[in-house]
């Protein structure tokens, strides 16, 4: 899967989980630029990464996400079983 396609399936998540068909994400995005997107909103989105793209995340590594494209990076590094 290419960043390009985990960026869009995140996308995808996020509208769905902040109630946003707005949303575009990129990279940089984080969460100060996406009003809804607060601590329990991430729980779910990862629940739902986790369900959708078949990797398992821990909250650690999920803690430390500065930015939508470290999100990418981390499930990136889970899909080639790193």
């Amino acid at each position: 899967m290419t960043d390009q396609q985990i960026l869009e399936a995140l996308t995808t998540i996020f509208r769905a989980a902040l109630g946003a068909d707005e949303i575009v994400l990129k990279p940089e995005t984080t969460t100060h630029e996406i009003p809804k997107w607060d601590s329990f909103r991430y729980v779910e989105i990862i629940l739902q990464v986790e369900t959708e793209l078949g990797v398992r995340i821990r909250a650690r590594e999920a803690n430390k996400v500065k930015n939508v494209g470290e999100l990418v990076a981390l499930i990136q590094s889970k899909l080639a079983g790193a």
